[in-house]
């Protein structure tokens, strides 16, 4: 190795360079002996790497060591989980499904609302790894989140979650006073769900189950429309086709001993298989009903659009049916965006009812 800088500076300054290259070579040869010494053991036997122990948290078990990878966003806005913000587009369906999402007043009151439900759920997705960061460790994919692999403390995540609180609050009384009590209701509900709810069988099923049908139906609220029974029906057993279809591929991947969701245990694959089969079949049923009662007499090209969109939607159904199957629905926003025939599918769902609301 040589180092040149261009111009000679003198000799005292050769001298230096000398001392310090001479200094790094000894320091180097030194740090490979002592490297050599600890390989090799005293009594001549073959060397064995030494192991260690892996880290366990207060109650014994063993947490799995959280090495996150680079992110662009920082930790402060990942905590917030922007990836699950895509469960809130729930509150475009009953707008949408009245045809009325585009216009003005309703378009801006309900992104307004999507916003509100933006900013409550964020804060809750806080209070709920704040909580479970211990047995996050454990779990393959949450170690990685921020409060879990300790990129952010959880005092500062909870005062980022209060300040989502408080502007989901404040815009959503903003908009309508029933709509500020839904989104009320939906914090204290989730809080009683991260709190005592979420490690018993059933109850936890129907409380999540209860936080996407508040979605569709805050909608509705906050924009002043009415909801048919089978818009209800529709966003209830799609929710719990869904949830179910979350338990599912958790307990075929991780298995009911898995102490990341202790809810687990009180499952089978089969009483899952169930649940999600049965909603499958209602959600679909009671589209249908919502297709046939729909008026088809000044339709695009005389066309009944809405009875067409059952075929799709039944498509969409089975599709996700199929990533359920598959165990890869531990994620439902990863899991629709993750399947190009689901994608299409819904694409093509998402065509026949704009011709059949809209196209008239």
């Amino acid at each position: 190795m040589s180092l040149s800088r261009g111009h000679d500076d003198g000799a005292e300054n050769s001298g230096v360079w000398g001392n310090l290259l001479k200094t790094m070579n000894e320091t180097n040869e030194t740090v490979a002996r002592d490297d050599a010494a600890a390989e090799t053991p005293a009594n001549g036997a073959s060397a064995t790497p030494a192991t260690t122990a892996p880290p366990t948290g207060p109650s014994g078990d063993t947490v799995v060591a959280a090495t996150p990878p680079r992110h662009q966003l920082p930790a402060a806005i990942r905590v917030l989980r922007p990836r699950q913000w895509l469960k809130n587009v729930f509150v475009l369906a009953a707008p949408l499904a009245a045809g009325t999402l585009f216009h003005t007043g309703v378009l801006w009151r309900t992104l307004l609302a999507v916003v509100a439900f933006i900013a409550v759920s964020a804060a809750i997705y806080v209070v709920n790894d704040v909580r479970d960061a211990e047995d996050d460790r454990r779990h393959p994919v949450k170690r990685l989140r921020p409060i879990a692999a300790g990129e952010i403390r959880p005092v500062t995540a909870l005062v980022i979650g209060a300040c989502c609180a408080l502007a989901g609050f404040a815009l959503g009384f903003f908009l309508d006073t029933d709509f500020g009590a839904i989104l009320v209701f939906y914090v204290l509900l989730q809080i009683s769900y991260s709190l005592w709810l979420k490690d018993r069988p059933i109850i936890d099923l129907a409380v999540v189950t209860i936080g996407f049908l508040l979605r569709a139906i805050s909608g509705g609220v906050a924009t002043g429309l009415l909801l048919s029974q089978w818009f209800l029906l529709v966003a209830g057993f799609g929710s719990l086709f869904m949830v179910a279809g979350k338990r599912y591929s958790e307990l075929v991947t991780l298995g009911s001993a898995a102490k990341t969701r202790p809810s687990l245990a009180g499952y089978t694959p089969t009483f899952l298989r169930f649940i999600w089969g049965m909603s499958a079949a209602l959600v679909v049923s009671s589209y249908a009903l919502w297709a046939f009662d729909q008026h088809h007499d000044d339709t695009w090209l005389g066309i009944p659009w809405a009875i067409v969109s059952i075929a799709p939607f039944a498509l969409v159904i089975i599709s996700y049916a199929r990533v359920i199957d598959a165990g890869k629905a531990g994620e439902p926003e990863d899991a629709v965006l993750g399947d190009v025939t689901l994608l299409a599918m819904a694409c093509l769902w998402l065509v026949c009812v704009a011709l059949a609301i809209f196209a008239t």
